[in-house]
């Protein structure tokens, strides 16, 4: 028994899956990506904001539909938990390679209503999750991939919270040096905003 549910933002970081997963790269049509699921962060206290998706009729995304045995749904489950689960989106995905095949039963993750607002100076977005999520772009698809996610995602009005040097973010990742220049160069050009942390 197993599991398949498409990943578009910190998922499609390979160091955030379990070992026995599989990632298959591709492109969800119909939907974009927001800035918009706030709430307190476990073990720190503060607010923060994180990535969901909507539906948007000419709209696509890539990101990865993530394959894992079905005993890792507790856990996902929980890693979700501001999430509401949306079944049916398998006719929505194309990957990139046609032999991928893809679950019928595949599903992702979208912002409960309660949880479902912009970021802000009380919840903003932290640099350690932008760095994991871009990480995974850049690992997969190069500068077009971090291109492509900047693009494709709203919300960047709400501020960034300054974290890198002592991340916040459960799921943090470490940068090598070029990598970190060639995000906050990215990032500059859409004209984001930071706090210090």
């Amino acid at each position: 028994m197993t599991i398949t549910y498409f990943g578009y933002g910190s998922l499609v970081n390979r160091q955030t899956l379990s070992p026995e997963s599989t990632a298959v790269p591709g492109e969800l049509q119909g939907w974009v990506r927001e800035w918009r699921v706030t709430g307190k962060v476990a073990g720190i206290g503060t607010g923060a904001c994180a990535l969901t998706v909507r539906r948007q009729t000419g709209s696509a995304i890539r990101g990865v539909m993530v394959k894992e045995p079905a005993s890792g749904l507790a856990a996902l489950t929980k890693r979700e938990i501001r999430y509401d689960r949306i079944d049916g989106i398998a006719p929505e995905f194309r990957p990139e390679r046609p032999e991928d095949g893809v679950s019928g039963d595949a599903f992702l993750y979208q912002a409960k209503s309660r949880h479902y607002d912009w970021g802000s100076e009380d919840h903003p977005i932290l640099q350690s999750y932008v760095d994991c999520v871009l990480a995974g772009f850049f690992d997969l698809w190069g500068e077009s991939g971090i291109d492509h996610f900047l693009a494709t995602t709203d919300g960047w009005h709400a501020p960034i919270l300054a974290d890198r040097a002592d991340p916040r973010y459960a799921r943090s990742v470490s940068l090598d040096r070029n990598l970190a220049a060639l995000i906050d160069e990215k990032l500059a050009q859409i004209g984001v905003g930071y706090v210090g942390a």
